[in-house]
């Protein structure tokens, strides 16, 4: 694996020229580190599924330098794509349209519908321009989920890149950290009324200053059973967890759990040992026991997205067993934070008291 930092303009055309040939290269967006290939190369595609551990029914998202290249890649655009696509690209938004006959299979999971998005982040853009001044006559885009091993903790640097896929992946652009910290929000236009399929970096008080009407929310379980499974990325049920447990307990009731945690109620520490408890809420906790680790304080929502996956790694880090965590406010970006939460939640149930 080569590692690029300030990329200049040579080394982001040989990230685009690694791309053509069939390589993947992990690069940074506003949200997180996309694992990209190109779109139009099946293998390439097939590759991204096999480091990840993804499911290969599991949609990816289409990559594209601008909202003119939607044509190349969608048909029967509704003017309401059109209009998102106008107010909040580039930038961390995703629609859901129907797909051209020429995109892969191995992009959309084998469904009629394909996701698409213009990033927000001027080394991500630059290796699209790159990409797509190899391929001039053809439909250019980079198929990219999030780069590391399906179901655990995106990654917001390139540090957490290359601890997640190591060699798996042949280049890997340093961006710094991502700006906006977590996945873009999915919009399923091909309905008469969009439906948000992912809450992400576009908040739904947002969607909905621009649409003139709330969108409809459908990011359950149940949704995903009655599709015949995941329309889009990030709608399991379980999903984005680290190694810890986490468990979600309003501010009130943190310090009581973390007690019951320390006397041994609930949990069973893989070692066989004491429990270690850590705990994150957006502002600094009082009365917390002595023997629990307070990480640092994630902020307002904005703040606490930006941070959110490098603090569930940071509690990998410290050994945690469980990891309590006090939610953001759910309006703006809070609410993708409580998406995530709840999913990294989902993945490891606590145990019996």
């Amino acid at each position: 694996m080569t590692v690029i930092g300030t990329a200049n303009e040579a080394e982001i055309e040989r990230a685009a020229a690694v791309l053509a040939g069939g390589g993947l290269v992990a690069f940074p967006t506003e949200t997180v580190y996309g694992l990209g290939a190109d779109a139009a190369d099946a293998a390439a595609v097939g590759r991204v599924f096999s480091v990840k551990g993804r499911p290969t029914d599991h949609p990816l998202i289409v990559h594209i330098a601008d909202a003119a290249a939607v044509d190349q890649w969608a048909i029967d655009i509704p003017t309401t794509a059109r209009l998102l696509a106008d107010a909040f690209w580039p930038g961390p938004l995703t629609l859901l349209l129907d797909r051209a006959p020429s995109v892969p299979d191995a992009v959309t999971g084998g469904r009629s519908t394909v996701g698409l998005r213009v990033p927000d982040h001027p080394m991500a853009r630059a290796l699209l321009n790159a990409f797509s001044a190899l391929r001039p006559n053809a439909p250019v885009g980079v198929a990219a989920p999030s780069a590391n091993r399906f179901g655990r903790v995106s990654p917001t640097t390139a540090d957490h890149v290359r601890a997640d896929l190591g060699d798996d992946v042949d280049l890997v652009l340093d961006g710094g950290p991502c700006d906006v910290g977590v996945e873009s929000t999915i919009v399923d236009c091909t309905q008469a009324e969009p439906v948000v399929l992912r809450l992400g970096g576009v908040s739904l008080e947002r969607l909905a200053d621009v649409l003139g009407i709330e969108p409809g929310v459908s990011v359950t379980d149940d949704a995903v059973t009655q599709a015949g499974g995941a329309r889009a990325p990030g709608m399991l049920e379980a999903h984005y967890a680290p190694r810890a447990r986490v468990e979600v307990v309003e501010a009130s009731a943190v310090v009581d759990r973390a007690r019951s945690l320390l006397a041994g109620a609930g949990t069973a520490p893989a070692s066989g040992g004491a429990t270690t408890v850590v705990v994150l809420a957006p502002s600094a906790l009082d009365d917390l026991p002595d023997d629990v680790i307070e990480l640092e304080p994630a902020g307002p929502p904005d703040d606490f997205a930006r941070v959110l996956y490098d603090r569930l790694r940071q509690a990998d880090r410290l050994g945690a067993d469980v990891l309590l965590v006090v939610p953001p406010p759910a309006a703006g970006v809070g609410a993708a934070v409580r998406d995530r939460l709840r999913r990294a939640a989902a993945s490891h149930p606590p145990d019996p008291a």
